[in-house]
């Protein structure tokens, strides 16, 4: 029987599936995608399949299954109206605009996943942790030993590594979050990275005290061509800045010997077995060579601090930084213009 003014349970069930507001046009509807509501899960999946470069190896990162990452990326796929990562077999690569998101979304995931263990150390201070730092042989015999032992007077229950490394090993460990920051020379930054110059130091020709250049004056780069050259590998910035400036010159050069580390180079340079173009971070008064300064034909080398793009600077890296040089890599307002080196 009937119920005069109840309507029909069908039609109940149908009025209780309509929107609050009466019904809507499907093109009027605005669509939700969320995958389990939480914008975080997805970007969170999406940053480690990009990092690790395979939703396995993201899944077993975060103890999910891989169905569960495929979901999370794809719901945020759909609600961003883009492609974020483009599948190859089991790999996956950035598309430009997963690029774009990637670069905005890492620094917050790893703020979130580091949110821990930063709590502790700002309720500890500065006198807990540790601070690894990348740096080659030379930035550490000659530009950080003054500022390491500053450091260590201020917080001495910080535990500092100094990792001895350069070039692409040096940006692998930057990549991989394995150091803090580097600290050393760039001439071509990539674009992941962000490139702070500090110091800078003139290029010098270092000689035998009897050599026939020593008592030159107004020394060409032509006059150097008849002498062998030590120089450091030619993986180094060393060898590639000076095979450039003798190439785009088009001046000969020969090499005597390739040898690393600055002080071996200026050993065997007392000795008579050759000349060399050094940094003049690495002389000193006490040094028996005769020098002569280059800046006519070779830039000036600058000395710097090295991090990923997006990296959150711990409380002890920020310290340490600071004492390079204060507010390096601070925050910027989104229109204020940056430095750049390329």
């Amino acid at each position: 029987m009937r119920i005069p003014g109840r309507k029909p349970a069908s039609k109940a069930r149908a009025l209780q599936r309509q929107p609050l507001g009466g019904p809507l046009a499907a093109a009027d509807r605005e669509p939700r995608f969320y995958y389990k509501g939480n914008r975080i899960k997805q970007l969170r999946a999406f940053c480690y399949a990009a990092k690790l470069g395979t939703l396995s190896r993201a899944a077993e990162a975060l103890f999910l299954s891989q169905p569960s990452i495929s979901l999370q990326i794809g719901a945020l796929e759909a609600e961003l109206g883009a492609r974020l990562l483009e599948r190859s077999g089991r790999r996956v690569q950035l598309t430009r605009e997963g690029e774009a998101l990637y670069e905005i979304a890492r620094p917050l995931v790893e703020g979130l996943d580091g949110l821990d263990g930063e709590f502790r150390t700002r309720l500890q201070g500065l006198d807990a942790g540790e601070l690894t730092i990348a740096a080659g042989s030379s930035t550490i015999h000659y530009l950080l030993p003054q500022l390491v032992k500053t450091y260590r007077e201020r917080h001495p229950q910080v535990r500092l590594k100094l990792s001895p490394v350069t070039g692409v090993d040096g940006l692998a460990l930057l990549r991989q979050d394995a150091v803090d920051f580097a600290v050393g020379s760039m001439i071509d930054v990539p674009t992941d990275l962000s490139y702070e110059p500090v110091y800078h130091f003139d290029p010098m020709l270092i000689t035998p005290l009897d050599h026939p250049l020593a008592a030159r004056r107004n020394l060409r780069l032509e006059d150097l061509s008849p002498y062998g050259l030590i120089l450091p590998p030619r993986r180094l910035t060393t060898f590639r800045l000076v095979d450039l400036i003798f190439q785009q010159r088009k001046v000969p050069y020969r090499v005597a010997f390739e040898v690393g580390g600055w002080d071996v180079i200026k050993q065997y340079v007392a000795m008579g077995l050759g000349i060399s173009i050094v940094t003049a971070i690495c002389l000193s008064p006490s040094d028996r060579l005769a020098v002569h300064n280059m800046r006519q034909y070779f830039p000036q080398r600058s000395y710097g601090v090295v991090i990923r793009k997006g990296k959150y600077l711990s409380p002890q890296a920020r310290a340490f930084i600071d004492l390079i040089r204060p507010n390096l890599f601070a925050r910027r307002d989104y229109y204020e213009a940056g430095h750049s080196e390329r």
